[in-house]
C-alpha cells in the first residue's frame, strides 16, 4: 500500500462484461469496426440510440443508501486496496504453480516516467515485493468476489497446462471462463473473505487456485476530485475483463443491495430516464464501451490496447450558470501544473493559445443529465465515448 498518499486512498475497479444471447432480430456476426479516434467507418460519431444490439452485459452493483460514498449509485465492483493485496505471501501462492513466482503480465509500452503513480510507484521502497500492477488486480478480483460472488481464478488442477507460459493465459483471443466451484464452497469462502481480506490468500492456497490477474486488462486511472466528494477521495485503477457467459451473481446485502447485468446502452438509457444513478466516470466509460456492441470486439480491443498504458485523470470542476463543468486532460482549460491539482478554481489558462478550441469535458447539467463535449484525439490508443450528437472538431466552448 502507498502510505505516502496525502489526498487519496488507493483502490481498484473491475469493468466486468459477460456474453449473453442476442435476439433473432439482432446482428448475426460482426459489426463494422469502430475506430478509436473517429468512432465509425465514415468518421462520424453515432448516437447511442442508433447503436446495434449488444451481445453482452456489464455488471453494475447498487450501493446501499447507508454507504458513505456514492449512496444508492450503481457502480462497477471494486474497492479500497488492503495491505494483504501487497502481502509477500502471494509470492508463495504464485510459486506453487511454477518454479518461480513470475507474474507473466504483458509489458506496457508507456514510459515509466509518464505512467500514473498508482502503477509507477516503486513498491519495493514501500516494503512490498508485489508489483502495483499485480496487487491492484488482486484487489479488483477480491472486491469483485466479496461484492458480487463472482470468483475469477485459475485452477492448479484443471488449468496448470496454461501456466507453462503465463502469457498464454492473457494471449487468448476469446473471453475467459469463470472457474466452476460448488456454491456452498464459494459461500463459505466469500464469508471469510468479507470478514477479513487476508482470507483471500488463504482461500487460494487451500483451493490451489490463482487469482486470474491475466484476464484483467488495464483500462484507466481516475482520481476523485476534492470539489465533489469532500474528504473521501480515491486513486482508482480501472481494469476490464470479458467473460464468455454471465456467471452466477449475488449481492452482499451490506454495501451492495442490488445488481444488474445490462448493456452499456441500456445502462445509459436507464440513467437518462432517471431510473438509476451512476457517477460521471461510469457514464464516461460506458459511453466508451458503446463503440463495441460485440463482446469479442471489446475483448480484442482491450487486450491489445492495454499494452499502451493509460493516463491519470482527475476531473477539475468549474461552475457556470448554476451547473458544473468537469474538465478532463486535454481540454484547453485543464490546469497546466498537474502537481497543483488539489484545490480547484476557475482561474486556469490554456496550455497553448493555439489550443483554445480543445474540448474534453463533461457538462453536468443535473444529477441525471451529462453532456459530453469532446473533440480531442485520445492518448494511449484509447477510445472516445459515443455521444448523442457529434461535436465538430472546430467547435468552441467559452466559459
Amino acid at each position: 500500500m502507498n502510505t505516502t498518499l496525502k489526498h487519496w486512498k488507493e483502490a481498484a475497479t473491475l469493468i466486468l462484461a459477460a456474453g449473453r444471447k442476442l435476439g433473432s432480430d439482432s446482428l448475426s456476426s460482426r459489426t463494422p469496426a469502430l475506430t478509436a479516434a473517429t468512432g465509425s467507418p465514415q468518421g462520424s460519431s453515432p448516437a447511442r440510440s442508433q447503436l446495434p444490439q449488444f451481445d453482452y452485459g456489464v455488471l453494475l452493483l447498487k450501493r446501499s443508501g447507508k454507504s458513505g460514498f456514492m449512496p444508492n449509485a450503481y457502480v462497477f465492483p471494486g474497492g479500497m486496496v488492503d495491505s494483504s493485496d501487497f502481502s509477500s505471501d502471494w509470492l508463495d501462492v504464485f510459486k506453487s504453480f511454477s518454479s518461480s513466482p513470475s507474474f507473466g503480465l504483458r509489458s506496457v509500452k508507456q514510459p515509466m516516467e509518464t505512467r500514473p503513480p498508482i502503477f509507477a510507484t516503486d513498491r519495493l521502497k514501500l516494503g512490498s515485493p508485489i508489483p502495483g500492477e499485480v496487487a491492484l488486480r488482486i484487489c479488483a478480483l477480491r472486491e469483485t468476489f466479496e461484492e458480487s460472488g463472482v470468483l475469477l481464478v485459475v485452477s492448479n488442477k484443471e488449468d496448470k497446462h496454461l501456466l507453462k507460459d503465463c502469457n498464454d493465459i492473457c494471449a487468448s483471443d476469446q473471453p475467459c471462463k469463470v472457474n466452476d466451484m460448488c456454491s456452498s464452497e464459494l459461500s463459505k469462502w466469500r464469508d471469510l473473505v468479507n470478514q477479513h481480506p487476508s482470507n483471500f490468500i488463504r482461500m487460494c492456497r487451500e483451493l490451489e487456485v490463482l487469482p486470474n490477474i491475466w484476464a484483467l486488462h488495464e483500462w484507466g486511472n481516475w482520481l476523485t476530485p476534492a470539489a465533489k466528494y469532500g474528504a473521501t477521495r480515491f486513486d482508482t485503477a480501472f481494469f476490464i475483463c470479458c467473460l464468455q457467459d454471465i456467471p452466477h451473481t449475488l449481492q452482499d446485502q451490506k454495501e451492495i443491495v442490488h445488481f444488474e447485468w445490462s448493456s452499456p446502452s441500456e445502462v445509459l438509457q436507464s440513467y437518462q430516464a432517471q431510473d438509476i444513478q451512476i457517477a460521471p466516470p461510469q457514464f464516461y466509460e460506458l459511453s466508451r464501451m458503446c463503440r463495441f456492441p460485440l463482446l469479442n470486439d471489446l475483448h480484442n480491443f482491450a487486450h491489445q490496447r492495454a499494452t499502451e498504458g493509460c493516463e491519470q485523470w482527475m476531473p477539475v470542476f468549474v461552475s457556470k450558470d448554476g451547473h458544473y463543468i468537469s474538465l478532463l486532460p486535454g481540454d484547453h482549460l485543464y490546469p497546466l501544473d498537474a502537481s497543483a491539482r488539489v484545490d480547484e478554481s476557475t482561474d486556469h489558462q490554456p496550455k497553448d493559445p493555439q489550443e483554445d478550441s480543445a474540448l474534453h469535458r463533461m457538462v453536468i447539467l443535473d444529477l441525471y443529465n451529462i453532456d459530453l463535449q469532446i473533440n480531442i484525439t485520445p492518448r494511449c490508443n484509447h477510445l472516445l465515448p459515443v455521444v448523442e450528437q457529434s461535436l465538430p472538431h472546430d467547435s468552441k466552448s467559452k466559459l
